[in-house]
């Protein structure tokens, strides 16, 4: 089984995260450990100073950068046994770069911080590496790894801090929608959040399923089957992934439009984030940010829910539900004045007056069944 880079993916799951056993990181050390991850790295064409010294050194011709960062952690954010190291580094690369793109901002430059159990084979973090490297080549070219850490914890955790240039443009904030313009997207709806439901689903041992498996409210049914405690089961995820490779890559390793980001500010974009938490839910940021509402076309959602069951029969009539609620998908939405849209971009419906209306409406109806992602939701800290 293949990964969505050619490279294996969880070839050897039952030392978790996709790798062999090997050499750990207390028998190698710090030191060791950074030779051989430097040279996996990409380089950042910003990049005036690289990791080696107290602080990297990043070009700013703007006079302003862009900053954001996040963080994952082993649990709550994912699962050994269902991640390769190298959908780790994809993923942490995606949800950062995200951000700066909605920011209408050219990705520049991230910073790493990694800590992880010492017994975690250095191949792990290697893997991770490689993945940060792809993430970076296939969205935002040109965008490096500049620096990080090293340290040791119980569980093992990724901090990525990102930066972009605007290169002479004002940002794009949530704040800036107005009523009349048209609300769009670019990138997928829906396919990670069936992706979450089918791991928690089909890939965990048969005596029931992990803490924070999402509920029903999350993709309507999302945690049928999900009774009793359990944990994820590597031969399990690999069967899924083999017969679900595009709802579960979105999950785990997720491609993103990463380089609309700059046409979107270029094409006039008022507002824009990512869809990192679920359509509605950020669309519901969107609008209270701006002082209005949102309302989305029902014919433009069934479109959506429509493309989903054809891309996977398995969604069935969740398909909606995944698509308003599902949650990280990192799609790009915006708002943009009456008119042609950026390529890239489909409409989902238009900004209306914030006065009478809800925050959020499909169709006449208000949406109040938020879902999305929530780290806190139903957690209690098992892991697996």
């Amino acid at each position: 089984m293949a990964s969505d880079f050619g490279l294996p993916a969880n070839e050897h799951p039952e030392t978790g995260f996709g790798v062999a056993a090997g050499p750990t990181l207390a028998e190698v050390g710090e030191g060791e450990t950074l030779k051989r991850i430097f040279p996996r790295l990409p380089h950042a064409d910003a990049e005036l100073l690289g990791p080696g010294d107290d602080s990297a050194v990043v070009a700013a011709p703007d006079g302003r950068f862009t900053v954001t960062t996040d963080l994952m952690v082993h649990g709550p954010d994912f699962r050994s046994a269902w991640s390769s190291a190298h959908d780790l580094g994809v993923k942490a690369a995606m949800t950062n770069l995200a951000d700066v793109a909605a920011m209408g901002a050219r990705p520049t430059a991230l910073v790493v911080a990694l800590a992880a159990p010492l017994d975690t084979p250095v191949d792990v973090l290697l893997g991770i590496a490689d993945g940060l490297r792809d993430g970076c080549a296939v969205a935002a070219p040109g965008c490096g790894v500049v620096g990080g850490d090293l340290s040791a914890s119980p569980a093992l955790m990724i901090a990525v801090t990102a930066f972009g240039d605007l290169e002479g443009r004002a940002p794009v904030t949530r704040s800036g929608a107005r009523p009349g313009d048209q609300l769009a997207v670019a990138g997928d709806l829906g396919r990670a959040g069936a992706g979450l439901w089918l791991l928690f689903r089909d890939a965990v041992a048969p005596d029931g399923a992990p803490d924070g498996a999402p509920d029903d409210a999350a993709a309507d049914g999302a945690g049928d089957g999900a009774g009793g405690r359990g944990v994820p089961d590597a031969e399990r995820a690999a069967e899924v992934r083999d017969a679900h490779p595009v709802l579960v890559a979105a999950q785990l390793a997720p491609i993103v439009p990463i380089a609309l980001g700059v046409p979107a500010a270029l094409g006039g974009a008022t507002a824009m984030l990512d869809v990192s938490d679920g359509l509605v839910l950020d669309a519901r940021r969107l609008a209270v940010a701006s002082g209005c509402s949102i309302r989305f076309d029902p014919a433009a959602i069934d479109l959506e829910a429509r493309a989903l069951v054809a891309l996977d029969p398995v969604v069935g009539d969740r398909a909606a539900a995944f698509v308003l609620a599902g949650g990280e998908d990192h799609a790009l939405l915006a708002t943009f004045p009456p008119g042609a849209l950026p390529e890239g971009f489909r409409r989902l419906g238009t900004v209306l007056d914030r006065s009478p209306a809800p925050d959020v409406l499909v169709g006449d109806t208000p949406y109040d069944a938020l879902g999305g992602w929530d780290p806190y939701d139903g957690w209690n800290g098992a892991a697996g």
